[in-house]
């Protein structure tokens, strides 16, 4: 999954692709380079962001929606955005993924909207907002609290109508969480797994990674994050958000070679294939 964030303030990328073009050839790129999801967000859920004004969000995702799926309409584009209404039109644009870092928690109409789309989800672990997340996020087990937070949100989307198949899990590494925290999550994904659904893993250039390599930028975590997915992937993770495709493709690529029978992009693309069909 290729990150294509349309803001100006997003913690690696802000402002890169908020214009129209610029966000296009992104999409382009990235698809050349082996994403199979092209993930769209209008807002940064980067720790301490404030909430956008829906209106807002809207103009700056529906629009490169429509134009990727008319301009590439074998993309499978997700939808990254806690808003019912922007989901809602996003789906309608072309988008077939919703990618709720809430978990459908925010907006409690989310869940009916990916349900009547027949929507694949994307559910989301976070402690807090964004704008509070990492000020003092704390566990008594992190593994076990994120995991039954994980299982709550996937009954309810179930409950709403959303089938088992069409939902994936994501722990939310760095969000409300420390850099003990995200290495726990990391090292315990069979954990999770054990829940029963597709795990997603987003540790691209976090800060988790710049702390534990003495402070790096953003800008010099590539090294890091490529550690981190081979790691993820060896441990059970199933899609990978990132923002460097080509880099991650060919890690993930012998990763999954030494640890699975057959790759995991085809699996998954395989499944949303199927169930765009339907």
């Amino acid at each position: 999954m290729g990150v294509l964030n349309t803001t100006p303030d997003s913690f690696y990328d802000g402002g890169r692709y908020a214009a129209f073009e610029r966000a296009l050839a992104r999409a382009e790129q990235m698809l050349a380079e082996g994403a199979d999801i092209l993930d769209i967000g209008g807002e940064s859920t980067r720790p301490g962001a404030e909430p956008v004004p829906e209106d807002e969000e809207l103009r700056r995702t529906v629009p490169v929606i429509e134009a990727i799926a008319a301009r590439y309409p074998q993309a499978i584009i997700s939808i990254d955005t806690t808003k019912s209404r922007v989901a809602e039109l996003a789906l309608h644009a072309g988008a077939c993924i919703v990618n709720d870092i809430s978990g459908m928690t925010f907006d409690p109409r989310m869940a009916e909207v990916a349900a009547q789309a027949g929507a694949l989800v994307v559910l989301m672990h976070i402690q807090g907002t964004p704008r509070t997340m990492q000020l003092s996020p704390h566990y008594t087990d992190v593994v076990a609290e994120v995991r039954d937070a994980l299982r709550a949100h996937a009954q309810r989307a179930e409950q709403a109508g959303i089938p088992r198949e069409n939902i994936w899990l994501d722990p939310g590494i760095g969000f409300g969480k420390t850099v003990q925290h995200n290495l726990q999550l990391l090292r315990h994904l069979p954990t999770l797994k054990s829940l029963g659904y597709p795990i997603l893993i987003g540790t691209s250039r976090k800060s988790f990674i710049g702390h534990l390599l003495g402070g790096l930028p953003p800008e010099e975590r590539l090294e890091g994050t490529l550690a981190t997915l081979a790691l993820a992937v060896a441990w059970g993770a199933d899609i990978v958000r990132v923002h460097d495709v080509q880099a991650a493709v060919r890690t993930v690529r012998i990763a999954d070679a030494l640890v699975r029978e057959e790759t995991l992009t085809t699996v998954h693309t395989a499944q949303v294939r199927k169930n765009e069909s339907n």
